[in-house]
């Protein structure tokens, strides 16, 4: 008998009949008791990208470390996981004490001070953080146009700062009299992901709402659009296609003067999660 029938004959088997099931043994617990102590130890952080739309610009969080490491640099916003929480809840507590908002729960309501939260990747390369190892699970969260936000935490300063300058690889960011430095740790990267993952979900998703008042004009969705992709879209045609796209938008059978001239329709967010047909980002 070969060793791979000789080990598969080790294994139960699980079913019935003559339909068994073969289930695959795990080989740490047949080789060895788990042992904690034989790995070491690391820690687990969340890091939030939080993007709005300010002064027509899609913009991010930053906030400048007053601590090491990184001390003065900006970085996103974020700390280190509770020994109590799941991610979820240490995301939703960060998303709160660094802007005030609460994570939107999608079976409630939509509340005033609600953001769209969600999980965005993993990153744990061992060098990421200098003090230990620390793996990140970052999260992507959108709201509409913020207040300044106050600082917390480790936080000597906090800002809304374009995304373009953010990710500006040849020097970096800095306020008017500061050092331009990149963003600390693997920020850069992360800040990269959170905005690449918003611009495609508002192709297919009505996830551009997320960026909107309760209460929006055509003009104000498409706005969104321009910011979040960088690029400037015809006002008719936009206004055909999303009013067009079923559970996109509903009418709430009011009027707006905010922006200016003629009383613009106001709307709300329809029901529909997927848009279909979707709203194709224009090649730059």
């Amino acid at each position: 008998m070969s060793a791979v029938r000789a080990e598969l004959s080790e294994v139960p088997f699980e079913g019935h009949g003559q339909d068994p099931v073969y289930r695959q043994a795990d080989d740490y617990d047949r080789v060895m008791p788990y042992d904690p102590s034989a790995f070491p130890p690391f820690a687990v952080t969340v890091d939030l990208v939080v993007l709005t739309v300010r002064r027509h610009a899609l913009c991010a969080l930053a906030v400048r470390r007053g601590e090491p490491p990184y001390q003065g640099r900006w970085a996103l916003p974020g700390g280190f996981v509770r020994g109590d929480e799941d991610l979820t809840t240490a995301a939703a507590r960060e998303l709160a004490e660094e802007t005030g908002l609460h994570a939107h729960d999608p079976a409630g309501p939509v509340l005033p001070n609600a953001a769209h939260l969600e999980q965005l990747a993993t990153y744990g390369d061992p060098k990421r953080d200098p003090r230990m190892r620390v793996v990140s699970v970052a999260h992507l969260a959108l709201a509409p146009d913020l207040p300044a936000p106050r600082p917390g935490g480790d936080a000597h300063s906090v800002r809304w700062a374009p995304v373009e300058d953010l990710l500006d690889r040849e020097v970096g960011y800095g306020r008017e009299g500061e050092q331009e430095a990149p963003l600390a740790f693997d920020h850069a990267r992360i800040l990269a992901d959170g905005v690449e993952r918003a611009r495609s979900k508002i192709e297919y998703s009505s996830l551009a709402t997320a960026f909107c008042p309760q209460e929006f004009t055509v003009g104000e969705l498409r706005r969104v659009y321009e910011a979040v992709w960088g690029v400037a879209l015809d006002p008719r045609n936009f206004h055909r296609k999303v009013t067009g796209t079923p559970g996109f938008l509903v009418p709430t059978g009011g009027t707006t003067t905010r922006q200016g001239g003629r009383p613009a329709q106001l709307f709300r967010a329809g029901g529909a999660t997927l848009l279909n047909p979707p709203m194709l980002r224009p090649e730059a």
